[in-house]
C-alpha cells in the first residue's frame, strides 16, 4: 500500500485521483488496493456509527439538515412513490420520505454498513416510523432489487465512499423505473477560492479535533475530510451520471458549493 505525499495539498491529490491504476483506489488520500476499500470504509463508521448524529450537527452546525430538506423538495416524491434511501445511514431522510409517501409507499433505507444501518433502524422505529420502511444492507455497486423498481433514488454524503462511483451509478441506474430520478447530495467543490481555503483550515486542523473530543476518533473524521477533496467536482460528477444514462442532469450549489444536489433522470 502507498500514500501521497504527505505535504500534498488537497487541490493537488484532487488533480491525482484520475491517475488511479484499475486495481487501486482512494482511501482519503491513500492509494490502496480496490478490495481493500470496502473494510477500511466499513470500519470508519463501525466507529463513528454511534455519534454520527451528534457530529453531523456540530461539523455542520445544523445546515445538513436544511441541505437534505431542499433534497426532500427537489425530490418531487408523491404518495404512493416508492423511494431508495441508499447509503441512508441513519435515516434523516428516510423519516420524512416515509411521511410523504404514505401508507401505499415505501421506502427501503439502504446502507453497506451494518452499524449505521442498526442505528437506522433503533432511530426510526423510536419514532414509530415502522409501516412503510424496510432495512437493507446492500453494497451500491450491487443493488439486489430488481430493475425498474424504484420512483426515486437518493444517496446522501455516501457516493464519496463507494469504491466504484461509475458502476453504483449504472446500478442505480437500473433499478429505476423509467420517469425515475436519482438525487446525489454530496460534498464538493467551493466556489470561491476564499471560502476554499477557510474550508480546508477547517476540515483539516479542527475536524479531526472535533472527532477526537466528541466520537473519539480523529482519524475517521480525517479520512472523512480527506474523502471529501478526493470526490469529483460538479461538472466531474454531473459527466459521470450522464455516462450511466442519466438525462437532463443539473445540478445544485448549496452554501457556496461546499455542498451540492446532482439531479438526473431515467427516461
Amino acid at each position: 500500500m502507498s500514500s501521497v505525499e504527505k505535504n500534498s495539498t488537497p487541490s493537488q491529490v484532487q488533480n491525482d485521483a484520475n491517475s488511479v491504476a484499475d486495481n487501486t483506489t482512494h482511501f482519503g488520500f491513500q492509494t490502496i488496493d480496490k478490495e481493500e476499500k470496502i473494510s477500511k470504509v466499513a470500519g470508519v463508521f463501525h466507529s463513528v456509527a454511534k455519534q454520527y448524529d451528534v457530529m453531523n450537527d456540530l461539523m455542520s452546525f445544523g445546515i445538513h439538515r436544511l441541505w437534505k430538506r431542499f433534497t426532500i423538495d427537489a425530490s418531487g416524491v408523491r404518495p404512493g412513490n416508492k423511494v431508495l434511501d441508499l447509503a441512508g445511514g441513519t435515516g434523516d431522510l428516510t423519516a420524512k420520505f416515509s411521511q410523504l409517501v404514505g401508507k401505499e409507499g415505501q421506502v427501503i433505507l439502504a446502507d453497506i454498513n451494518s452499524s449505521m444501518l442498526n442505528v437506522g433502524r433503533d432511530k426510526l422505529r423510536d419514532r414509530g416510523l415502522v409501516q412503510n420502511i424496510e432495512y437493507v444492507q446492500a453494497n451500491a455497486e450491487y443493488l439486489p432489487f430488481e430493475e425498474n423498481t424504484f420512483d426515486i433514488v437518493t444517496i446522501a454524503f455516501g457516493l464519496r465512499n463507494v469504491t466504484d462511483k461509475d458502476k453504483a451509478l449504472r446500478s442505480i441506474f437500473s433499478v429505476l423505473k423509467p420517469g425515475g430520478r436519482l438525487l446525489v447530495l454530496e460534498f464538493s467543490k467551493p466556489e470561491h477560492e476564499v471560502l476554499n481555503k477557510a474550508y480546508d483550515f477547517y476540515s483539516f486542523n479542527i475536524l479531526p479535533k472535533m472527532g477526537e473530543l466528541v466520537a473519539k476518533d480523529g482519524e475517521s473524521y480525517q479520512y472523512l475530510a480527506e474523502s471529501i477533496r478526493m470526490h469529483p467536482n460538479q461538472e466531474t460528477l454531473k459527466e459521470m451520471m450522464e455516462n450511466a444514462g442519466f438525462e437532463q442532469t443539473s445540478y445544485k450549489n448549496l452554501t457556496g458549493g461546499i455542498v451540492a444536489l446532482h439531479k438526473g433522470y431515467k427516461f
